[in-house]
């Protein structure tokens, strides 16, 4: 049998409304009532019956968090950064992300239906009109992760990522003295993806270096795509001398392909890449790349959104986090 909220109250030695009042982060409740109601309730194994609290009080703690995939690293230090700060605050995460079977819209629509979400996480490459009249119609809070400009009117966060790139294109200029270089962008239909590429065109023109069309590769943020794309520019006759990829994922396939020719890295082509994965550390040579405290940006995004379900009113927050770049060995 499950854990009752009367078991809880019991074994705390607390009243049952109590224990409800700390579940629903009451200020009634005195901090370390809370913390010790919770720390019961873990070491009973207690799972509230969301469904049931909503029907019953008609308000929830349920969260939603929707993005484009979860599959890579990126995704999941998001995910926790978003879920620890949600559980700290009281609420529960609910994870969905679209994928080819599932547009963005379709992911939002369903978690919006029904009222059973108090809030919802979105992150999103574009902002298209259809996306728009969701966001505007919203009756609930909704903050975005997103490079796109035209956020002005809703809570947004994002990295900023022309300038980031800027910086490690420069870097690979002024610091290592390359001026034949690469870049695999990500999705042009990915704001972020646009932003990085900007960053890395307007470096090269400030400094006077030239544009080779041949080595600006369109890619998908995938290893497999990574490796491909850095296949087509070693089979050119004028190959570049460095592969700035706008992911590390991207990064690390072209260290499979470049390793297979049996190349060198960095005397035979170099490498850098955008993110600072986990993976980034663990290649040899350790990847110099972006670091983005992808986690950090989820703990803010939550934030903002209890705030926002709360009641918290203001303008609309706007928040773009620095980015460092982090050298090591691959170029």
């Amino acid at each position: 049998m499950s854990t009752t909220i009367k078991e809880i109250a019991k074994a705390a030695n607390v009243s049952t409304a109590t224990v409800s009042r700390a579940f629903s982060n009451d200020v009634r409740v005195k901090p370390e009532t809370k913390e010790l109601v919770l720390k019961v309730a873990s070491e009973l194994n207690y799972n509230p019956n969301m469904i049931a609290r909503f029907f019953v009080k008609r308000t929830t703690n349920l969260v939603g968090l929707i993005l484009p995939d979860i599959g890579d690293e990126f995704f999941s230090d998001l995910i926790k950064g978003v879920d620890d700060t949600f559980y700290d605050r009281g609420f529960f995460t609910l994870v969905t992300s679209s994928h080819k079977n599932r547009s963005i819209l379709e992911s939002l629509s369903g978690l919006m239906s029904g009222g059973l979400t108090a809030g919802i996480i979105l992150l999103i490459p574009s902002l298209s009109n259809e996306l728009e009249n969701i966001l505007n119609s919203s009756k609930i809070p909704i903050v975005v992760i997103s490079g796109t400009s035209e956020l002005e009117q809703y809570d947004a966060i994002s990295f900023d990522n022309y300038n980031a790139s800027y910086k490690m294109t420069e870097f690979l200029i002024k610091e290592k003295g390359y001026s034949k270089i690469a870049h695999i962008t990500g999705p042009l239909g990915n704001l972020d993806a646009i932003n990085r590429l900007n960053g890395f065109l307007d470096c090269m023109k400030d400094n006077g270096i030239q544009i080779n069309n041949d080595w600006i590769l369109e890619g998908d943020y995938q290893k497999r795509t990574g490796a491909n794309l850095c296949e087509n520019l070693l089979n050119l006759d004028n190959t570049p001398n460095v592969i700035f990829a706008a992911n590390d994922m991207m990064a690390i396939g072209c260290y499979q392909k470049i390793k297979e020719r049996g190349l060198n890295i960095p005397d035979d082509i170099a490498i850098a890449g955008f993110d600072d994965i986990l993976l980034a550390k663990l290649v040899n040579p350790a990847l110099t790349t972006v670091s983005t405290n992808v986690e950090e940006l989820g703990n803010i995004a939550a934030n903002i959104l209890i705030d926002r379900i709360v009641g918290k009113k203001g303008l609309p927050v706007q928040l773009k986090l620095p980015a460092k770049l982090i050298i090591r060995e691959s170029c």
